[in-house]
């Protein structure tokens, strides 16, 4: 479904443009390819969570060794486009390394954690300590000074 037109423009994080030329010739081909179906709306990359929410990936082999990361944006006021894909990194995922690139790149300062990541690192709400619920004691019927409870009515047989 090719029109004209393509839906987005199109721009690179400076750093980005270097690893697409340092890739291997295949994994730079693939990508041009892949990112010419994102600019014209017929391909999506999957959506990334965590601290990467709002970015997407592209995967770019068929071994899922490499990775595309970009963002939409609005595009400049000088664009013909409204909003842009913004390739944030290119870049092999072993590692992590792609992500952990694309966190400096947005000048994250530690790690990006996925929401996976993040979920299983949290302290579960049942393991948070509390105020200690008091421990049952004695009744205070055993207890001496203390006002004892009403003894239950006994029925009497009458003689």
């Amino acid at each position: 479904m090719r029109t004209g037109q393509p839906a987005f423009g199109l721009s690179f994080d400076p750093r980005a443009l270097t690893d697409l030329l340092q890739a291997p010739s295949d994994i730079r081909d693939l990508t041009l390819a892949y990112l010419q179906d994102v600019v014209n709306a017929e391909r999506f990359g999957l959506k990334l969570t965590g601290d990467l929410a709002g970015y997407r990936k592209l995967l770019v082999d068929r071994r899922k060794e490499w990775r595309v990361v970009y963002g939409v944006r609005p595009a400049p006021e000088t664009s013909a486009y409204r909003r842009e894909i913004h390739v944030v990194a290119v870049r092999p995922r072993a590692g992590n390394d792609v992500y952990d690139t694309v966190g400096r790149r947005l000048g994250m300062a530690r790690r990006p954690l996925s929401a996976r990541t993040h979920a299983a690192r949290s302290r579960s709400p049942q393991l948070i300590t509390r105020t200690p619920v008091p421990r049952p004691g004695p009744s205070p019927s055993a207890m001496p000074g203390l006002p004892r409870a009403a003894q239950s009515p006994s029925y009497h047989q009458a003689r």
